[in-house]
């Protein structure tokens, strides 16, 4: 009821009905949409988007060929502890799209469909520091934090007394393939790949 309650105060904030797609309450196509952001710090409060990448989920199984990813350019240099994590360079980014350019692509591919992510807090709130001056609104749609689902896995298992909860950790004990970490693109892929993983674990528990 009251997740009801939220969802409705938020979509009275819309100021563009052409956005009203986002809270359709149906999910006909039972997709899901992992994704990741770049950012140029770890301050949702001071940080700006450097990239953004998503893969749709469907029926267990990752879309490759229907996946996003989407460059930045900030309004300032790069400062070189941040390139030093994800690579991006200013001369990478000096001729990428506005944030405004890239989020309308990013809400018209996510749509109403539930998301999934590492971390996903911090990575929502970039998005709705973006969108929230614009729309009027925050993202409404469902979301799934991988870290959450797997803890709660390990728990079911053996009560253990830490789970370790670390990305790198968590595809290891998964069994998982790592790809090319701090790029926006292949942590969207590898966490659809944990995603995916977790739920094949719990139908067979």
């Amino acid at each position: 009821m009251l997740k009801k309650f939220q969802s409705w105060l938020n979509k009275k904030g819309l100021k563009d009905e052409s956005y009203d797609f986002l809270f359709e309450p149906e999910n006909p196509s039972e997709e899901l949409v992992c994704f990741d952001c770049e950012t140029t710090n770890l301050n949702p409060k001071k940080a700006e988007l450097l990239s953004i990448a998503a893969v749709k989920i469907k029926h267990h199984q990752i879309l490759t060929s229907q996946k996003l990813e989407l460059f930045i350019k900030p309004s300032a240099e790069i400062h070189e502890s941040s390139i030093k994590i994800h690579h991006l360079r200013h001369c990478d980014v000096e001729h990428a799209q506005t944030p405004h350019e890239a989020l309308e692509t990013f809400l018209n591919f996510i749509g109403p469909r539930p998301l999934v992510g590492y971390y996903l807090e911090f990575d929502v709130k970039m998005i709705n520091k973006y969108i929230k001056p614009w729309l009027g609104i925050c993202l409404p749609n469902p979301q799934f934090e991988v870290s959450g689902l797997y803890y709660d896995k390990k728990q079911s298992l053996a009560h253990p007394i830490h789970i370790d909860l670390r990305f790198d950790s968590m595809m290891e004990d998964l069994e998982l393939p790592m790809l090319g970490k701090h790029d926006a693109l292949n942590d969207a892929l590898m966490t659809a790949m944990m995603y995916v993983k977790l739920q094949h674990l719990k139908r067979f528990t």
